[in-house]
């Protein structure tokens, strides 16, 4: 389990794999200077509900990885890309219906 940790210390876990996206399509953002919202709904052992986080280079943003770092697959990345640019801003998907989305495009 990997961490994301936002700002002065909000912390978010999530599966090294899940993590390993984010940090791609994150990254791929904020070298173009882009500033965007990145939300995920929590599950229902979390509490429930949707977390949302305006992502700037002006917060610091760290990725903590608990085993080596996965494969990424590009098809996911550019999902979450795309979300990037709707009015919700990127919706962290599965890695699944990323690549549903990618055979039906």
């Amino acid at each position: 389990m990997g961490v994301l940790i936002y700002g002065a210390g909000s912390h978010y876990d999530f599966d090294d794999r899940v993590l390993a996206h984010l940090r791609a399509a994150v990254g791929n953002k904020l070298r173009r200077r882009e500033s965007f919202f990145v939300e995920w709904t929590k599950g229902a052992v979390d509490g429930g509900g949707r977390v949302s986080l305006w992502i700037t280079s002006d917060v610091p943003l760290q990725f903590r990885f608990a085993q080596a770092e996965p494969p990424v697959n590009q098809a996911w990345v550019r999902a979450l890309l795309d979300s990037s640019y709707t009015p919700g801003g990127m919706i962290l998907t599965s890695e699944p219906d990323a690549s549903a989305d990618e055979r039906e495009g």
